[in-house]
């Protein structure tokens, strides 16, 4: 069976200044999955997450998004592809309604025009009343039904990063980037985000790649997992293959396991 890779990172290397933060990095994503990409402080991931989300223009190397070369894309032009992302600190309408929030999220909606508004009301309103059809399924899927009118300012920080898992749902996305999903979660606020996410990937058929320092959400949700260390791919492979990893032990911790 060949590999279909959605994200496909070919000999990536950025420098800042005299330090090289990725060092020609090759890694795939593979469509349908979980991947997680975990390592030690200043291993590097956060700067090869930026450079596939198209924040980060590398030095040398290729991105390729769906078989095409989207290097250096702009992330606006990688939203409008399929390409989403969440953040570490979510980033809300915070005087808005969570509802309003998810309906802000598709594109090219004829009310924002001042000539439909004026001269094509009906269009406008169609595509409205669609548009908070589909946010409202959203708000279903994810049980945010109870808080589904209130500000989003004031939902609490993992109401918050549910929130933000569904407007990746407002659009037709191939993959998800999650960025620190679990940061500002209480436990069990993560267990409910965490099982959207496996009902994302296993009912809707999301791709998603995740950057996480909480090892038991990358051990429930990712397989495979892509190790960083120096700036380099280090290993791959299952959670329970990574911590049997000794070199994996000491790249986090910087000495050997000593086995007794």
């Amino acid at each position: 069976m060949s590999f279909d890779a959605v994200i496909d990172v070919k000999n990536v290397t950025k420098r800042f200044g005299g330090l090289t933060a990725v060092n020609n990095c090759s890694l795939q994503v593979a469509r349908g999955s979980v991947t997680g990409l975990i390592g030690p402080n200043g291993a590097g991931k956060s700067t090869l997450f930026n450079i596939v989300a198209g924040n980060i223009v590398p030095d040398s190397g290729q991105v390729l998004f769906d078989g095409k070369d989207v290097t250096g894309m702009p992330p606006y032009q990688l939203f409008g592809s399929g390409m989403l992302r969440t953040f570490q600190i979510a980033h809300e309408f915070s005087n808005m309604t969570a509802l309003e929030n998810l309906m802000m999220v598709p594109g090219d909606q004829p009310g924002e025009s001042l000539a439909n508004a004026w001269f094509r009301p009906r269009l406008v309103r169609s595509r409205e009343t669609d548009v908070r059809k589909k946010a409202l399924d959203v708000i279903d899927f994810l049980k945010l039904g109870h808080v589904r009118n209130e500000l989003a300012g004031n939902l609490s920080g993992g109401q918050k990063k549910l929130l933000e898992l569904g407007r990746t749902m407002m659009v037709d996305a191939k993959v998800v980037l999650l960025d620190e999903v679990a940061a500002g979660v209480n436990k069990t606020l993560l267990q409910d985000l965490a099982a959207n996410i496996e009902r994302m990937n296993r009912e809707l058929g999301y791709t998603f790649f995740v950057i996480e320092h909480d090892m038991d959400l990358i051990g429930r949700l990712c397989d495979p997992v892509i190790v960083m260390a120096q700036g380099e791919k280090i290993d791959e492979g299952s959670m329970s293959s990574i911590r049997a990893n000794e070199a994996i032990v000491e790249a986090y911790f910087g000495s050997p396991v000593v086995v007794n």
